[in-house]
């Protein structure tokens, strides 16, 4: 009858439930008809069973194992899901160690193996053995393949390497741009990345999306909205969704109100109904630039809502000032909504950030690992220090900190040392302070918060010895800044900043308007006379 499967028999009703099955207990089912009428022995059930098992976000990988190894002659396409398979468990290394079983049993790999094989090294040795296999079997010119080589590379910060591997190419497409674009944002070179962008011969939504997301992700906000601007006037190109969410990131990072307001229109425009990541996203902008009644109407619209949509917006209503919103809606989502997660409880601890809310915030710190056994992290511990200096009490928030599983960072004791200021214990305040300044030498915030406890209470003479202590050590102060949205472009600008393109025609308008109104003034002053 041959190892391969009739036409007729691949219209079984069966094999038909295979195509559509769902979870392990209806593929164990099939498994099990198909054993008891003998088509398990061709390989075409043999390799639909083994590639639901091991690629299936509701597959086993064990289970694909017992499959795999009571399969007497696998085809490549077996041992390409299989070593995609161990490329996302938590054993990768099995996948090489397959990749070694395939090549000793004299099967050649193809353009699917090494992408799956790439993503299985753990370090980058491995991935030099990799490399070289594809440089053996002749997959220099498959651009996917290389660009899964360019992206593992990157990832292990071998930056220099992936691009001599992309020079290497003799022909490059956008995927291969992109790929290598992404490496450079992922190793904090956005310059690099930027110079890359410019010089690619085509660009599409992915190439456009990833270095927006790469500006995002090294916190160049100004210049992600400025790219997203540019995109705004190509024809031939359409924002993505992760477009449209790393941008909606940028402008709730600087509050560029009105360029996020567009996005929404376009959303609106353009897509039926709101899915689950813009939706979010959209939540997370309005909520950021105090719109809460917005974001409020945008998270009732949705129709799915997951653990990070509730989280977004209990912790939209706390820095809004909404506290018992906040804490009401955690309440809602207790009962209806998924199970909270450890950034939903960052997000309910801080509504309680008001001194008639401790023991609710001790509650919810207690339910954490009681309830939903999640154990709390160094910024639950923060939260909480938080709202009990706030609150005045100062010797409760000392004793958790000295009850914390894990060493307090900086963060933690600025909030001790902002509550004795408040609440005038010098003292501890002091001590903290001290401490605060040894652990972070380079942080200007640390040693402004201690200066200005020491002038409250007079201490004018340490005042001098802390700014001394500043320049002596070099420390960067950063001066506080204003912004205007203009187009769609947010313009910063800090005291007598000269650095703006546009400096001088503003500096002569502010010139002539305070010519105006000290003119006016003093027509003022010569009517009262």
């Amino acid at each position: 009858m041959g190892r391969s499967l009739p036409k007729a028999i691949s219209n079984l009703p069966y094999l038909r439930h295979l195509q559509r099955c769902a979870t392990m207990d209806e593929l164990k089912q099939i498994h099990a008809q198909l054993i008891i009428v003998g088509f398990v022995r061709f390989s075409y059930t043999r390799s639909k069973l083994l590639a639901f098992c091991a690629l299936s976000e509701a597959g086993d990988m064990n289970y694909a194992e017992t499959v795999f190894n009571q399969t007497l002659t696998p085809t490549i396409y077996d041992f390409n899901s299989m070593i995609m398979g161990y490329s996302k468990s938590s054993k990768p290394n099995k996948g090489l160690a397959l990749y070694s079983l395939m090549r000793s049993q004299g099967l050649e790999p193809n353009a699917h193996t090494f992408p799956a094989l790439a993503k299985t090294c753990a370090c980058v040795y491995s991935l030099f053995q990799v490399h070289g296999q594809i440089i053996k079997f002749g997959y220099l010119c498959d651009v996917h393949v290389i660009s899964s080589i360019i992206y593992m590379f990157s990832k292990f910060g071998s930056i220099e390497v992936a691009h001599t591997v992309f020079e290497e190419m003799s022909s490059r497409n956008v995927v291969c741009w992109t790929s290598l674009i992404s490496g450079y944002c992922r190793n904090g070179l956005v310059d690099k990345a930027s110079q890359l962008f410019d010089l690619m011969p085509e660009r599409n939504d992915v190439s456009y999306s990833a270095m927006v997301a790469g500006y995002v992700q090294n916190e160049h906000f100004n210049e992600a909205i400025e790219l997203f601007c540019k995109l705004k006037n190509c024809d031939h190109v359409r924002p993505n969704r992760s477009l449209l969410v790393c941008v909606l990131s940028a402008c709730a990072a600087v509050g560029a109100f009105e360029e996020g307001k567009w996005i929404h229109c376009y959303i609106n425009e353009n897509f039926s109904e709101l899915e689950l990541e813009i939706g979010t996203a959209l939540i997370d902008f309005y909520a950021k630039c105090g719109q809460i009644k917005a974001a409020d109407n945008i998270f009732s619209r949705m129709y799915c809502k997951d653990v990070t949509t509730w989280s977004s917006m209990i912790l939209g209503l706390a820095i809004n000032g909404k506290n018992e919103m906040g804490l009401k809606l955690f309440a809602d989502m207790e009962m209806i909504g998924p199970k909270p997660n450890a950034i939903t409880f960052i997000g309910v601890l801080s509504a309680c950030n008001h001194k008639t809310l401790v023991s609710e915030a001790w509650r919810l710190l207690g339910r954490m690992g009681k309830v939903y056994n999640i154990s709390p992290l160094i910024e639950h511990y923060g939260c909480m220090v938080d709202i009990l200096a706030r609150a005045g009490q100062i010797k409760e928030a000392e004793i958790l900190i000295k009850s914390m599983p894990m060493q307090p960072d900086g963060a933690i004791w600025g909030s001790l040392l902002n509550g004795c200021r408040m609440h005038g214990h010098v003292g501890l305040g002091e001590r903290v302070g001290k401490l605060l300044v040894q652990l972070e030498p380079q942080h200007s915030g640390r040693y402004v918060l201690l200066a200005n406890m020491y002038a409250a209470t007079g201490r004018w003479d340490e005042v001098v010895k802390l700014r001394k202590m500043m320049k002596e050590r070099q420390v960067n102060t950063f001066p506080g800044w204003s912004f205007i949205e203009i187009d769609g472009i947010v313009h910063r600008f800090v005291v007598d900043d000269d650095s703006h393109s546009q400096s001088r025609d503003i500096f002569t308008l502010l010139n002539q308007l305070n010519g105006e109104l000290m003119f006016l003034y003093q027509g003022s002053i010569d009517a009262v006379m």
